[in-house]
């Protein structure tokens, strides 16, 4: 009988949890005889993971949010490196979840255990620095983006350019019109989703300035209506009480738990928290506005901080600014929907966008999931 190989693994957020899961798949299929262990969310356990912590422990963002939890990280911290050092697996792979994974990575790798990392950090924007510790603590980089791997490559470090998954579950060219009509929206109708992070800090530092949005909007036009799919009860009730503060209860919304992407895909267009979502967005060919809003300090530092002026993940991958980016102080409801309205209302910019986006999504179609479990296949067969 072949021989049980574990890998740990490590995932912080919600995006993690989707890449990690479909890495645990794939891996499977080439090494049926594997065991999962580790930190990871409702898909990696549904993967087959032994979920030692919830994921929700680690999904803090920002300098802020983080220290007023920094012992409970730590802590949780400390008990997986006890566990793993007792117990070594095979193989430990962080998913994204950097400040976290890195130092638990370097005390890993130190003591022999082989240790990738899936999801570069975003040295290329800002804390480049972070490369020299890279370099201590993994043993193979796996990036979703073309231009980190030869970040890596000037460093000696292995590195992997596997794509971005997304590239591949996302249709090249989606219905909108099926999905209003299973959705059950009209096809007439103007259709804008809202989606204010998935994080309960993210929606309440942008519920108030999105539904202050949407009443501006559906002033200026008539047969509009809005879509906000969030992903947790928790998030749900922020922008519940948001709705109630803002006296929005008459706007023509309607909020979803989850199916982020059928809203993006019946929508016209889309405001949009910065982050993954906006990639979505991208591959899904749809004209966002992107914002964001954090405490004065956290924005402070990440601006000392930032080498590049984009913050959207299609502003970066195009080099340019292809969508607006509207942060902060910036970001108030007048400015947001006189952004989303005239993109909307131009027919060049969208056909530029849908020409743009296509051309993304072919580059990050790699097959990811099965480019990333080759890459990670040989660290095992060393064991």
């Amino acid at each position: 009988m072949a021989q049980v190989k574990t890998i740990a693994l490590v995932a912080g957020e919600a995006s993690g949890d989707l890449l990690g899961s479909h890495l645990i798949a794939a891996i499977r299929q080439y090494s049926p005889n594997v065991r999962f262990v580790g930190i990871g969310g409702p898909k990696m356990k549904s993967a087959g993971m032994e979920v030692w912590f919830p994921m929700e422990k680690l999904a803090v963002r920002g300098y802020v949010e983080v220290l007023k939890h920094y012992h409970e990280i730590v802590g949780i911290r400390k008990q997986l490196r006890r566990r793993l050092l007792d117990a070594p697996p095979d193989l430990f792979i962080g998913v994204d979840a950097p400040d976290f994974n890195l130092d638990l990575e370097l005390a890993l790798k130190q003591r022999g255990i082989p240790t990738v990392h899936y999801v570069s950090p975003s040295i290329w924007a800002w804390r480049g620095e972070r490369i020299h510790k890279i370099k201590r603590a993994v043993s193979h980089m796996l990036a979703l983006f073309p231009f980190e791997e030869p970040l890596y490559d000037r460093e000696d470090i292995p590195c992997t350019y596997v794509g971005h998954p997304l590239a591949d579950i996302l249709p090249a060219i989606p219905n909108r019109q099926a999905m209003r009509e299973q959705m059950r929206l009209s096809l007439d109708a103007t259709i804008i989703a809202l989606l204010p992070g998935s994080r309960q800090s993210e929606v309440q530092h942008l519920a108030d300035t999105f539904i202050a949005t949407a009443k501006l909007i559906a002033d200026k036009i008539p047969n509009v209506h809005f879509l906000v799919p969030l992903v947790t009860r928790e998030t749900r009730q922020i922008f519940e009480e948001a709705l109630w503060r803002g006296e929005g209860g008459h706007l023509p919304l309607t909020m979803l738990f989850g199916h982020a992407h059928d809203a993006m895909i019946a929508a016209d267009g889309i405001l949009i928290a910065s982050g993954t979502a906006t990639l979505e967005a991208a591959l899904l060919k749809r004209p966002m506005v992107i914002t964001y809003k954090v405490p004065k300090f956290t924005y402070w530092l990440s601006k000392r901080k930032a080498y590049q002026p984009w913050i959207g993940l299609p502003n970066i991958l195009a080099k340019r600014f292809v969508v607006p980016e509207i942060l902060q102080d910036d970001a108030t409801p007048e400015h947001l929907a006189q952004a989303l309205l005239n993109l909307m209302g131009s027919k060049l910019a969208l056909e530029g966008l849908e020409i743009e986006f296509g051309k993304m999504h072919d580059q990050l179609r790699q097959d990811t999931a099965h480019k990333a479990a080759q890459a990670i296949l040989p660290y095992l067969s060393r064991t």
